[in-house]
């Protein structure tokens, strides 16, 4: 590592130059170019070394990149690690592929380096729901809560959502889930605007408020308890209309 203490030869990130993984390098790249999707930065991620970074002294704010945007975030901090505040309000853990990228965050940030697993399953832990790749860039990407967990398990990740067409399984699912709520007749699956997934419903007509709001609890319960809804969908919308 070109900062922080030397590691002890034991280490297995002994001899960790502090450059980022090819694999990872190649699919941040795709991502900065539009031509790469986050999926394809999770898979490369696998199995690699990325660095979280320790301060001594936090201030109040920082700024991350996403998507070309910049958002001034909160920090937090953990027994020294730093955590960020996301534009939609959670909390992130910032990872670094490289000392470089840690860097041109910030100068002072001492890495410590560990497999994306297992700061994966630290954020988990520490009910941090994304975790922040390169928060100074060049290329940042944000990983959902889902691709997180996929991360900490060791398994293959599979968004909910592909191509502006949301995944078959899920679809059905969701239908699956809903079908014993009494006034649910129908309910789709569609690419959300303010989240992941919308929940399209269509309900008996004419339903009272008591009547509404009891359909819609139970169908938020509904969907909370269905381990593929939760597994792999990362945040629901609902909408709602009299069904035809």
């Amino acid at each position: 590592m070109s900062t922080g203490r030397a590691l002890p030869p034991s280490s297995p990130f002994a001899g960790d130059d502090g450059s980022a993984d090819p694999r990872v390098a190649v699919a941040l790249s795709a991502y900065g170019r539009g031509d790469g999707t986050v999926a394809g930065v999770v898979d490369a991620l696998a199995g690699t070394r990325v660095l979280v970074p320790v301060l001594a002294e936090l201030e109040a704010a920082d700024v991350v990149v996403h998507d070309g945007h910049a958002h001034t975030v909160d920090k937090e901090a953990s027994a020294g690690i730093v955590a960020l505040r996301t534009p939609d309000g959670r909390t992130a853990l910032p990872v670094f592929t490289s000392v470089a990228a840690m860097t041109a965050w910030r100068a002072d940030a001492r890495p410590v380096p560990t497999d994306a697993a297992r700061a994966a399953l630290s954020a988990v832990d520490e009910g941090w729901e994304v975790l922040v790749v390169d928060a100074g860039g060049p290329v940042t990407v944000l990983l959902p809560r889902t691709a997180v967990w996929a991360l900490a398990q060791g398994k293959a990740w599979h968004p909910a959502v592909v191509d502006g067409t949301v995944d078959r399984d899920v679809a059905g699912a969701v239908r699956r889930a809903l079908a014993p709520v009494r006034d649910v007749v129908e309910s789709s699956a569609q690419p959300g605007t303010r989240a992941e997934v919308a929940v399209v419903l269509g309900l008996v007509p004419g339903l009272d408020r008591a009547r509404l709001d009891a359909a819609l609890a139970q169908v938020n319960a509904a969907l909370a308890a269905d381990e593929t809804v939760t597994s792999r969908v990362d945040s629901l919308e609902l909408r709602v209309r009299a069904a035809r």
